[in-house]
């Protein structure tokens, strides 16, 4: 996917908390379902939606399925960010001047 639908996938409140709780460690849907009280079935449309994003990854182990953060895509949107606040620092920005 690409930067936009990243950017969405993370605007939603629900799925940047199971965002920061993957960050801690990895779980199954049932238990990022039971943390925040909400059906299997919302948790399976967040995780979905964060899947497709690239955000998070399914590791298979026995009869469980866990998920666990992409870091790489974070790595990518702070690249990303980061050469906004780099220019910025170089004084490219004369809005001050203009006035």
């Amino acid at each position: 996917m690409g930067m936009s639908e990243t950017l969405k996938a993370i605007s939603d409140p629900v799925r940047r908390n199971i965002l920061e709780m993957l960050k801690k460690e990895k779980m199954t849907a049932g238990d990022i379902a039971n943390k925040f009280n909400l059906t299997n079935s919302t948790v399976s449309y967040h995780l979905s939606y964060l899947k497709k994003a690239d955000l998070v990854k399914e590791e298979k182990y026995k009869k469980y399925i866990y998920y666990k953060l992409n870091t790489s895509v974070f790595e990518e949107i702070m690249v990303w960010i980061y050469q906004f606040g780099k220019e910025n620092m170089k004084g490219d920005n004369n809005d001050e001047e203009k006035d």
